[in-house]
């Protein structure tokens, strides 16, 4: 917590000094959405490069004055939160004054800024963002508080711990871990108990894109049991997405890339190349929007897809195609064809990628 006071206090003090001097303050921050500051590394993902463009918060210009003193606003709160030893969520701060900060949005863009800008990954900011992932399967684990969460009983969910470093005692006898793409899914794989019919094993979703909490938690799981970890998302372009957040991060988190993401992480399906191998109706599946190609076109791109010469093709059916698919499209062929037969087959004759 010095650390972080301290980081404050330097940024601060430039301020004053630039004020005794007569000159407008400025706040200088890493440009973090420009993919020319990122650089994919295989074994982390995507990272900030050490020597990147910043871009400055001016004092003295209209555009970015109110920035400017927002950022300043939300450095105070830190300091005091951090001066107490309390935590805020996102939410609690922008609700502290909503006519002030004007939207969620702002307030997240803003806290990812100074978690960039001080070096400082984001919880020990004492900033906790709201968890909306689920857990459930082979795991155990004791919160922060000392509150002791099994999920090993049945069917049911646990809500991913807000503050995912806390947690201690993991415990589990997991074979793999599975992520889901979307709530559905994961709630109908519970109600056929897939948990434990193949074979024990781990089930998270960050229902659609992850949250923070969520990708902590599938990098702390890594981190604890080294298990194969796969994926199961729509055969879309969003689904794809999502998989590489995961996986190899993301530009606007890059900075924190050591912490959020996991390389090794296989994708399971739905691949496009299923589609054709089972026999899916060409009237079933659902035509590509032009914001899906641009989607598709801009993933294709990316340095990661390079390496990845399996995914790479099967980026290319999918292309081709122009079509996209739910996971739910497996019911065409029976209720239960996800948990009882395509699930298994790909687990048993290594049908990933």
């Amino acid at each position: 917590s010095s650390e972080v006071l301290e980081a404050i206090e330097n940024v601060i003090q430039d301020v004053l000094k630039s004020l005794a001097q007569k000159k407008a303050p400025v706040l200088t921050l890493p440009n973090r959405s420009d993919w020319r500051n990122i650089e994919f590394k295989e074994s982390v993902g995507l990272q900030m490069i050490p020597r990147c463009t910043t871009k400055q918060i001016r004092s003295d210009c209209p555009r970015s004055a109110p920035k400017f003193a927002l950022m300043l606003k939300i450095l105070s709160m830190i300091y005091k939160m951090v001066q107490s030893n309390t935590y805020a969520t996102k939410r609690d701060i922008y609700y502290s004054d909503t006519l002030l900060f004007g939207s969620q949005s702002v307030v997240d863009n803003i806290i990812n800024d100074i978690s960039c800008m001080l070096k400082i990954p984001r919880r020990s900011l004492h900033i906790l963002s709201t968890t909306k992932g689920f857990v459930a399967g082979n795991l155990s684990y004791t919160e922060e508080d000392g509150t002791k969460v099994n999920c090993t009983c049945g069917a049911t969910v646990f809500t991913v711990p807000s503050n995912v470093q806390g947690i201690k005692n993991l415990i589990s006898h997991a074979k793999f871990m599975l992520i889901v793409e979307k709530d559905a899914t994961f709630q109908r794989l519970l109600d056929d108990d897939f948990c434990n019919k193949v074979s024990p094993c781990i089930m998270i979703t960050g229902r659609g894109v992850p949250d923070l909490n969520t990708r902590l938690l599938v990098r702390k799981l890594w981190d604890s049991f080294q298990i194969p970890i796969f994926t199961l998302m729509d055969a879309d372009p969003h689904g794809v997405e999502i998989m590489c957040i995961y996986k190899y991060g993301s530009v606007s988190m890059s900075f924190e890339a050591h912490h959020l993401t996991v390389p090794s992480i296989k994708w399971l399906g739905l691949l496009p190349s299923d589609l054709e191998r089972l026999n899916i109706r060409k009237d079933i599946l659902i035509p590509f929007t032009k914001q899906d190609q641009n989607k598709l076109a801009s993933i294709q791109k990316r340095p990661y897809i390079a390496c990845q010469p399996t995914w790479k093709n099967e980026l290319e059916i999918m292309a081709a195609s122009k079509l996209k698919a739910e996971i739910q499209v497996l019911t065409s062929l029976s209720s239960d064809y996800l948990s009882r037969v395509y699930l298994p087959n790909k687990l048993q004759f290594g049908g990933w990628l």
